[in-house]
């Protein structure tokens, strides 16, 4: 297959200032958060903007300013770091950045997380934003908070209960699709498709992690857990799909991208509709609905995975096996 250009040449219907997605991205992102900009958020966010997170449903643009204020007041300094964006769709029918961020940080103010610590933190988030004529239309975002409750020392079941009783229990609420002129890319790619086959298996029992990834694989996971090889990635999903048995599995978003000079990348959103049937870290089988929502990260090297990032919310889990 002849490989595409690695991002949009001409971004009609943004700013001139902005070169191609990945430089509006970086640069809005730049503004919002480390200038503390909060002011541009009406300027780059549509209103309504649907946001869904694994744990929430906003819709209004002044929405994601409080959400970023409050975020701020318990970690003033934090910084988002862009590891990588990965760009597919075009500007009639609206671009999606995959955006993933590690964010080094403080914990210095009160707030959701409890009481200020003064503990350093770095936590990873994927963003998947669609995006036309200069602004963000719709967003999917999954953030590691287990990284956030491990580097805190607050136990993910204690943090899930907090939040229950803050909230009234679990509520979230059915988000709205996306733009009606949007249609998410699924890349019909080899690597691509074969990655995305596997979670599909995975999801099903099928654990077989050596025909799609290398012997070195390197995956890193919930809490910033890090793992290598096949025996240690393949007990992961193995675990996860053991104690959220699957019902249904969709796969969301799939695209790749081929730049020279970096390895060839790919950005998978995913959603299991499962039921808690194992014992285990989620403490025993309660048999409740959970839903998962996944965000995904790879590198090919030799047409198999080398690196994964899998962004899933395991505090969102909890709240979900507690409170349903």
């Amino acid at each position: 297959m002849v490989d595409q250009p690695a991002r949009p040449s001409n971004l009609a219907g943004f700013d001139a200032e902005f070169r191609d997605l990945d430089h509006y991205i970086r640069v809005i992102t730049h503004r919002i958060w480390e200038e503390r900009r909060l002011d541009d958020i009406h300027r780059y966010y549509a209103d309504p903007c649907v946001v869904e997170t694994p744990m929430s449903v906003s819709t209004a643009r002044e929405d994601v300013v409080t959400g970023t204020r409050a975020t701020l007041a318990q970690f003033p300094d934090r910084q988002l770091l862009a590891e990588d964006i990965i760009i597919s769709g075009d500007a009639i029918g609206g671009y999606l950045s995959s955006h993933r961020i590690i964010s080094p940080m403080t914990h210095t103010g009160d707030g959701n997380f409890g009481r200020a610590t003064g503990k350093p933190i770095h936590v990873r988030t994927i963003a998947d934003c669609v995006c036309k004529d200069n602004l963000i239309i719709h967003e999917w975002l999954v953030r590691d908070q287990a990284a956030i409750a491990v580097a805190l020392g607050i136990p993910l079941r204690a943090l899930a209960q907090s939040w229950l009783d803050q909230r009234g229990g679990w509520n979230k609420p059915v988000a709205a699709p996306a733009p009606a002129f949007y249609r998410s890319a699924i890349s019909p790619d080899e690597p691509a498709q074969r990655y995305a086959n596997a979670i599909r298996n995975f999801t099903a029992g099928r654990i077989n992690t050596a025909d799609t990834y290398d012997d070195a694989a390197h995956h890193l996971g919930p809490g910033n857990t890090t793992r290598y090889g096949h025996a240690q990635i393949g007990a992961y999903w193995q675990t996860l799909f053991s104690t959220f048995a699957a019902e249904d599995f969709e796969i969301e978003h799939l695209a790749i991208m081929r730049e020279g000079g970096r390895a060839t990348r790919a950005a998978l959103r995913w959603r299991a509709q499962t039921r808690h049937l194992g014992d285990g870290e989620f403490g025993s089988a309660s048999g409740k609905s959970v839903e998962i929502m996944g965000i995904n990260h790879v590198e090919f090297w030799r047409g198999k995975v080398i690196r994964e990032w899998v962004l899933v919310d395991e505090v969102a889990l909890w709240m979900q096996v507690l409170g349903r």
